[in-house]
């Protein structure tokens, strides 16, 4: 073999080497990929940068307002005479329906049953205008978790409640719980606020309305 064919084999032996050396790095780096790629799919490669990008949204929680006091010296309200609405503020059939049965059962007087227009996360909204506080109280000792919201009513003597069930709601207070002596005055909420002080924050209609329908 002649110097220049020499030269020649040792160039294209360098080259493949060359090669070969490069495919190799590619393969490395596409196995390294591939195993990372699958370690973060399963869990077991905990990334901040990949964390952020495909973290879920938080759940949303419930905001709770100031609830109004019940007047002062204000004594349970009897149930036959408290108008209490039923609202499904959760994505389960026949909540609301079920609900007002057991109301019902405890004396209550049922006004509408139905789906709420929004859902609610939590256990149970209670809304009720300025002349139905003393009555949501009531109803409220029924619930484990009430939000007691202050609402504008057309009518401001209107003592109706609106029970609006949500997300976390299971099932009303046994009877022997529920704690109400009709010769002991009402207990507000901790952190309540005079009734006057909320009443000028009051929304402009209720906050469950609804659409009729088996709930």
């Amino acid at each position: 073999m002649t110097d220049p064919d020499r030269a020649r084999a040792l160039r294209r032996r360098h080259v493949h080497e060359r090669q070969a050396v490069i495919f190799g790095i590619l393969l490395a780096i596409l196995a390294v990929a591939g195993v990372s790629a699958a370690a973060i799919y399963t869990g077991n490669l905990n990334v901040p940068f990949f964390a952020r990008g495909f973290s879920s949204k938080p759940t949303p929680s419930v905001t709770r307002q100031p609830a109004p006091c019940p007047p002062q010296g204000a004594l349970p309200v009897a149930a036959n005479t408290i108008k209490v609405n039923v609202y499904n503020g959760a994505n389960r059939a026949g909540l609301a329906a079920s609900a007002a049965v057991a109301l019902g059962q405890r004396g209550f007087t049922i006004g509408t049953t139905a789906n709420a227009t929004t859902q609610f996360v939590g256990s149970e909204q209670i809304s009720f205008g300025v002349a139905g506080v003393a009555q949501a109280y009531t109803v409220a000792a029924h619930f484990k978790d009430p939000v007691l919201l202050l609402i504008a009513r057309a009518d401001p003597k209107d003592a109706t409640v609106d029970v609006t069930l949500g997300s976390d709601f299971d099932t009303l207070v046994p009877t022997d719980q529920v704690g109400l002596d009709p010769n002991t005055p009402l207990v507000g909420q901790p952190g309540c606020v005079p009734v006057e002080q909320l009443a000028a924050q009051a929304s402009a209609k209720p906050a469950a309305t609804s659409t009729p329908t088996k709930s």
